[in-house]
């Protein structure tokens, strides 16, 4: 059987018994129909890993906690993918398959080219979707750490907030990663489909961020971001 790691938005310590909430209850006895007495993995975003035992499968599943470890899964690299929002599965798309490749936060923006207008309750809504996704994410590819999930703002106010290596990607930039230091954080900001203006990128570079280039090739913001993540990791990160 899969081994089985869910998330908990509560403490965790040897030898406390607690009662799982509503979605991981529902998961372990209706979804995967987990068996009693067997073992599955906590975490609740301290960076560790609790082994717990499954005592018994109900409306709410009574666990108990045995092991504590901590997680190395995570990279010496600390990102931040500021995401100009996609429409529909590709936001949800790039939310789940960064967290995998190692993502620290994900600030999601509204840029001039943006065709995604959210507002009110509409982006409340997504906004807790996204955080689920991220969640589902972390149980998915081991991590134990769940990266934060900023608050959506426009591009204009994210770029006189304060931030730590900025590179902007688009495909007029000339310089690429291997031109670049090795840094042990970087802040990657990207458009949604029709890229960032020339104004945008501009303003970015008043602010000191880096123009960068991942290759010759126009790509799509899904894969340009994921590109990014996944080549700043195997240069910069682990």
């Amino acid at each position: 059987m899969k081994h089985v790691r869910l998330y908990q938005n509560a403490p965790l310590k040897i030898n406390d018994k607690l009662m799982l909430d509503e979605y991981a209850s529902r998961h372990l006895a209706k979804v995967l129909r987990f068996p009693q007495g067997q073992e599955i993995t906590l975490f609740n975003g301290d960076g560790k890993n609790y082994l717990a035992t499954l005592m018994q499968v109900k409306k709410y599943c009574e666990v108990e906690v045995h092991t504590c470890t901590q997680n190395t899964f995570e990279s010496e690299l600390d990102i931040t993918l500021v995401q100009g929002i996609a429409k529909g599965e590709k936001m949800d798309f790039l939310m789940q398959k960064s967290v995998e490749l190692g993502v620290n936060k994900i600030m999601p923006i509204f840029s001039e080219r943006c065709v995604v207008r959210l507002k009110g309750k509409k982006l409340q809504k997504r906004m807790v979707h996204w955080q689920k996704i991220i969640i589902g994410a972390c149980e998915q590819s081991g991590r134990s750490i769940v990266p934060s999930l900023a608050p959506a703002m426009n591009f204009k106010d994210f770029i006189n907030t304060e931030f730590g290596n900025g590179f902007v990607l688009h495909h007029r930039a000339k310089r690429s990663l291997l031109e670049i230091s090795k840094v042990n954080q970087a802040t990657i900001i990207i458009g949604p489909e029709g890229g960032l203006s020339d104004q945008e990128i501009a303003n970015a570079n008043a602010q000191g961020v880096q123009s960068l280039l991942l290759g010759p090739r126009v790509l799509r913001t899904e894969t340009a971001s994921l590109a990014a993540i996944a080549n700043m990791q195997l240069l910069w990160g682990g």
